[in-house]
């Protein structure tokens, strides 16, 4: 059970303003006591409807040991029960007297811990009523007899029917467990009142079925548990609970391989409303239910239905904390799920920001470049046809520079927004390679590098799986890159074939082709590898401004060999120890393989 959130903790308010504060425990019948106190036995807050008739102020209560006015007798007794209910996170009812200014009170209490956030409990809600005002000596009965109650109810050995009914209403009183209440309900009745069997059903408004839950029965009756009795079949449990009356009945056949049974069936309600039937056979002789036996029937059953209720209402009460605590921890889980996407955005931002610096800077230079060449033509200051082609060369390859930071950035803002449509043909292997070396040997034999290329031995021709003009693109790119960030050293093409079979666009393929580009050069240090893949991100500014670049390239190729079912992936061992990247493309057809050494180009 939760406090209500109108409840405080302490109040000093009047008895009339008190009252409001406590309704939603007062609400049950006959509840006129209600209070919270703490596992040290201190009142926190206090409402009892008689209070100002006896002269009991809350100043006299709040916040104080409950051991001074308004005591419980046995206070010791009483606290290590509280404790338990607040340890144990399960209710229980029992009767208690309390002592004030040597009067003595005994009540029909509730006490039930008050549920935290996290699960836990360090309170507990009292709530009561008045029953009658006794002697010293009976407040001490009544007070021993509910931290005993097996032993002063029936010497623990008592065959007494009606002892053993009372036992069942304390059972009953002191747990709010539907389950526990059903079957000890069910066990008290059988065996106090020697039944064949007993059965509870739960009713719910509307109900056409009831389903047995909870089952006392002797041999050689067959068991009832979980069956659905339909209410228009068992006529006499429909009008029970139209009538809330008892009804009794002689040789009724319920089931063809059972003898003719004497019937008697209780309902359980609560606030006028049924909430189940309480159903008892007697199958070995004709029975005629007694009036005494019908009232303790009939009070047990009151018992039952309030126990029900309260009971759902603890569940009602524990589902909701429960989806409460869910709704919370989805409400954290969002708010650090959009903390997280806030930084992402702030770091894309920043990113594209940066991205947006160098690049114009990039696109600046070589149309600076392109101006500059075109106005030394223009005013004549070509001294002979050789130096005026020397400028237009040179603001030539400016374009062609600036047409192809251009194209880097179209492709990017095409993938960023998924309209990159690539078309995928067989490709020779060795067309491609070659295209790569006519384009790139130049520019290695410029800066004295090493270059070599090493492509498979095969009797026929390798066949891959691609567009051709994004391959040569990805390749140009990185043999590029290769060569430019290489000062010394050699930049080492390698073409493999991995012959494990693939699926490429829901085809099976018959294996891919791994192509590394291989360098000597300056390397990326570990921390700063994870960089290299994203988009509008650049390693390190210094670099940039020292090589050049818009950070695209390695971006670009990665998600253009995704489109073509291939993976993009780099290796570096640090600053200074050159680098390696490598990608994948399916095969088109399977090529037959010879063992000789790899042949080279160049």
């Amino acid at each position: 059970m939760t406090v209500p959130s109108d409840l405080p903790l302490s109040t000093t308010e009047p008895t009339s303003a008190s009252t409001s504060r406590f309704d939603s425990f007062l609400s049950f019948p006959g509840r006129d006591l209600a209070f919270i106190q703490d596992g040290v036995g201190h009142y926190l807050s206090f409402y009892w409807r008689e209070a100002e008739a006896y002269g009991l102020r809350l100043e006299q209560l709040i916040g104080k040991p409950m051991n001074q006015v308004f005591v419980p007798v046995l206070f010791t007794q009483y606290l290590e029960r509280v404790r338990q209910v607040v340890d144990s996170l399960i209710p229980v009812q029992f009767e208690y007297a309390f002592a004030f200014d040597d009067r003595h009170f005994v009540f029909d209490l509730t006490v039930s811990p008050i549920l935290m956030p996290h699960g836990t409990a360090t309170t507990a809600v009292v709530t009561g009523q008045l029953l009658y005002a006794a002697s010293r000596e009976q407040a001490l009965d009544v007070s021993r007899l509910a931290m005993h109650p097996k032993t002063y109810l029936s010497g623990g050995h008592s065959t007494d029917p009606q002892k053993r009914l009372t036992q069942v209403v304390w059972d009953i009183r002191r747990s709010l467990d539907l389950e526990t209440i059903w079957q000890k309900t069910v066990d008290g009745l059988g065996e106090s009142l020697g039944l064949s069997r007993c059965f509870i059903c739960p009713y719910q408004p509307d109900d056409t079925l009831l389903k047995v839950v909870a089952e006392y029965r002797q041999p050689p009756l067959k068991s009832l548990i979980g069956t659905k009795l339909g209410l228009e079949e068992t006529p006499y449990l429909k009008q029970a609970l139209e009538t809330l009356r008892p009804i009794a009945l002689d040789a009724i056949e319920t089931d063809p391989d059972e003898p003719p049974l004497s019937v008697l069936v209780i309902v359980t309600t609560y606030k006028d409303q049924p909430n189940g039937l309480i159903v008892l056979h007697q199958l070995d002789r004709s029975r005629l239910w007694n009036d005494i036996e019908i009232d303790l029937l009939m009070e047990i059953a009151d018992q039952v239905g309030t126990g029900v209720a309260y009971s759902m209402l603890l569940e009602e009460t524990r589902t909701l904390a429960s989806e409460l605590q869910q709704a919370n921890e989805s409400l954290v889980q969002q708010h650090k799920e959009l903390e997280e996407a806030r930084l992402q955005a702030e770091d894309a931002s920043r990113r594209k920001s940066e991205f947006l610096a160098n690049t114009s800077h990039e696109l600046r230079t070589p149309l600076n470049g392109m101006i500059g060449f075109l106005k030394l033509i223009l005013d004549g200051m070509a001294d002979d046809p050789e130096e005026q082609k020397q400028f237009i060369e040179e603001a030539h390859h400016s374009a062609i520079h600036l047409l192809n930071i251009i194209n880097d950035i179209l492709d990017i803002a095409k993938i960023e927004a998924g309209k990159m449509q690539l078309e995928l043909n067989p490709i020779r292997l060795d067309d491609l390679v070659s295209a790569v070396e006519n384009f790139t040997r130049p520019q290695a034999q410029q800066k004295n590098l090493a270059f070599e290329i090493r492509v498979p031995a095969t009797r026929d021709e390798v066949v891959i799986n691609g567009n051709y003009q994004r391959l040569l693109q990805v390749m140009l790119n990185l043999v590029s890159n290769a060569i430019k960030f290489t000062h010394e050293g050699e930049v080492v093409i390698t073409a493999e074939i991995l012959p494990k079979t693939a699926i490429d666009q829901d085809e099976e393929k018959p294996g891919m082709v791994k192509i590394s580009v291989a360098d000597t050069g300056i390397g990326v240090s570990l921390e700063k590898q994870d960089k290299l893949f994203q988009s509008f991100s650049q390693i390190d500014g210094s670099r940039t401004r020292q090589y050049g670049g818009t950070g695209l390239g390695l971006t670009i190729s990665q998600k253009l060999v995704e489109a073509m079912g291939g993976v993009v992936n780099f290796f570096s061992m640090g600053e200074g120890l050159g680098s390696t990247v490598t990608f994948t493309v399916p095969l088109y057809q399977d090529p037959v393989m010879i063992t000789a050494p790899e042949s080279e180009i160049g």
